[in-house]
């Protein structure tokens, strides 16, 4: 303290008129040793009124809360003391003045660490992490309530986010100015231990709230999937609560209390928050080494490990920030550790699961060709992965993509020169797919029918077309590739009609105007309905679960069928409506009217097919209409 500030002090300092002063010194020292005088003074009037051990009142009652103004003038008081201290040590280490204001510093501060204590314990609900953190929130929330019409629960409402946020505020203003006061005063040690031993307690029980408990890696072992998956599901639910609220609010209050020393901010919030971040953090890698594989768990664990990785890579600017000072690196490393421990077990995973599809030695034979299970399964998995794209991006760089000659030439539309992560992701989704159509292929030889067969890879194929189309995996994979593999699957069903049903269709005359007998006309009757039972026959257990699909294919089979087959009826049919028993000579030979091939064709797929003899006389109606003219 220069001797111009204690010049400066003399307007305010009190110094009693009664006091003697050293004849010896000079005026320029009397004006000074006055100041300082009257500075001493000054503080111990105020300083003894709030000492705790000589006053019953001081001991049971808060400084702050009893009085804010003399609170402040306390905190001013005790910062001229310890300005007048410094330059008492420097000019005169052994006086008695020194002396005094030494035991009156002393009393000052057992009276801010009482201070201090109270306000962390008394407020810890002001002081929460959620509502330091959410400050900025509860201010917008206040400007919002006012822009609203006059309402006396939003009033109600608006009042009380006032509150609560001018009590946080002047909460963390008191903290702060006792803080820089015990630290100026060298009591930085004795305000830090309040600090830390208190604000630790709110990390660990937030922790502990949070249901984030320490694992070791052997525990991790012997645990069922089930319980690793609530244990997850509750660790998934802490990151997002501790990097929105518990860490970023201790870290505000923190910074704020201990805005004047860097080196104090960062050694307190690294002492309070590092046990539990290294726990919350230390979790993922935990389970990531624990090994647990496609064979003896879920297949869906690769999707909460990916949850683990998008929370820690979701929160990796704001771990950057909370977390940014060096003593406090090691929660960095462990967020980054587990990262790339969750990677590993991630592309391990899916190895598993592309080995999984090859191995598939599965002997189900789906009735009438529907959809596999495999198939079935296998874009429900990669459906949800392509949900992940942004993460698995991440995951996969570096790791070998398939070889893009074992892909089919122009299988889908990427360049061999585009080596972008994006790219080889699409690479990825392409092939595992591949892998399942090949086995799709190979499961279609179970059917002795060459026509199920093919209508079995229609069935198959339009499912995997149709998750892609809705799903994520059409922005990786591409239209083009939609428009292939939906032209292949037009190919297989084209080639499922033309095996059941083209025989019918063969059955008639291919040239209608050939002159025939009536022996003729009947024997080509006799077989097509013997044809289309058989047709019917097999193909009414067959099944397609897309009905559009099924609509597409029976209206196509009818097109082609019904319109050759009615004009066949219409022109060979009068043969036998000449002479006598006419009607009933049709209804011998002519067993299927158009019209019942088109309803027995509209219950194809339905499992609800016409059911015993497939003879069925014509109406009289259907009969009349067919009559030449």
């Amino acid at each position: 303290m220069t001797r111009q500030a204690v010049r400066n002090l003399c307007c305010v300092a009190k110094t009693p008129s009664d006091h003697p002063h050293p004849l010896t010194l000079t005026p320029r020292q009397s004006l000074e040793s006055a100041a300082i005088y009257g500075i001493i003074e000054s503080s111990a009037d105020i300083i003894e009124r709030w000492n705790t051990e000589t006053s019953s009142f001081a001991k049971v009652t808060s400084l702050f809360y009893e009085n804010k103004p003399e609170a402040m003038v306390f905190i001013d008081r005790v910062k001229d003391l310890q300005n007048t201290m410094d330059l008492l040590v420097s000019e005169d280490p052994n006086s008695e003045r020194l002396a005094r204001s030494q035991k009156l510093m002393q009393i000052a501060m057992k009276r801010l660490q009482k201070e201090f204590y109270q306000i962390l314990s008394m407020n810890r609900a002001y002081l929460d992490p959620e509502s330091v953190s959410t400050r900025s929130s509860l201010t917008s929330a206040r400007s919002s309530y006012s822009d609203l019409p006059d309402d006396d629960e939003l009033h109600t409402a608006g009042d009380s986010i006032v509150e609560v946020e001018e009590v946080s505020s002047n909460v963390m203003t008191d903290l702060r100015s006792i803080a820089e006061c015990m630290i100026a005063s060298g009591y930085a040690k004795e305000c830090l231990s309040i600090y830390k031993s208190i604000r630790k307690s709110v990390i660990d029980e937030g922790i502990y709230r949070l249901e984030v408990e320490k694992t070791s890696p052997a525990k991790a072992k012997k645990m069922s999937w089930e319980a690793i998956d609530l244990k997850i599901r509750s660790w998934l639910e802490a990151v997002k609560v501790s990097m929105e609220t518990l860490f970023k609010g201790e870290k505000i209050l923190c910074d704020h209390v201990f805005e004047s020393s860097d080196a104090i901010r960062e050694s307190c919030f690294s002492e309070i928050s590092r046990e539990g971040a290294l726990l919350l953090f230390g979790f993922p890698d935990i389970i990531a080494a624990s090994k647990i594989s496609t064979k003896n768990s879920s297949p869906e664990k690769i999707f909460r490990l990916l949850d683990m990785y998008s929370a820690i890579a979701g929160n990796w600017r704001a771990i950057e920030s909370i977390f940014s000072f060096d003593s406090i690196s090691v929660v960095r490393s462990q967020a980054l550790k587990s990262l790339i421990s969750l990677s590993e077990s991630i592309r391990s995973l899916l190895v598993d699961f592309e080995s999984g599809i090859q191995k598939d030695s599965s002997k189900v034979i789906v009735p009438g060709g529907g959809v596999h299970p495999l198939t079935i399964s296998v874009m429900s998995h990669l459906t949800l992965l392509a949900d992940y794209s942004n993460v698995l991006v991440d995951i996969l760089a570096g790791s070998p993509p398939p070889e893009r000659s074992l892909l089919p030439e122009s299988y889908f539309n990427v360049s061999d020169s585009d080596e972008s992560p994006s790219s080889e992701l699409t690479l990825r989704f392409a092939w595992l797919i591949l892998v399942l159509l090949c086995k799709i292929d190979r499961k279609a030889n179970q059917y002795k029918d060459c026509s199920v067969q093919y209508l079995f890879l229609t069935n198959n194929l339009q499912h995997v077309v149709s998750r892609v189309r809705s799903s994520n995996l059409k922005q990786l994979l591409g239209d083009d590739w939609v428009t292939r593999h939906f032209a292949k699957m037009k190919q297989y069903s084209d080639s499922y009609k033309r095996l059941a049903w083209g025989p019918v269709v063969a059955s008639l005359p291919e040239n209608r105007t050939v002159e025939m007998s009536p022996e003729e006309v009947k024997e080509r009757f006799d077989n097509f309905s013997e044809c289309f039972e058989r047709a019917y026959g097999k193909q009414s257990a067959c099944i397609v679960p897309d009905p559009n699909l099924g609509e597409e294919i029976k209206l196509s089979i009818a097109r082609k069928l019904v319109p050759i087959y009615r004009e066949f009826c219409n022109t060979r049919s009068s043969v036998f409506l000449a002479g006598a028993g006419g009607a009933r000579n049709l209804s011998s030979v002519v067993r299927f009217t158009p019209e019942d091939i088109e309803n027995h064709l509209s219950d194809l797929f339905s499992r609800e097919g016409i059911s015993g003899n497939l003879a069925v006389s014509f109406p009289s109606s259907s009969r009349s209409r067919q009559s030449p003219a």
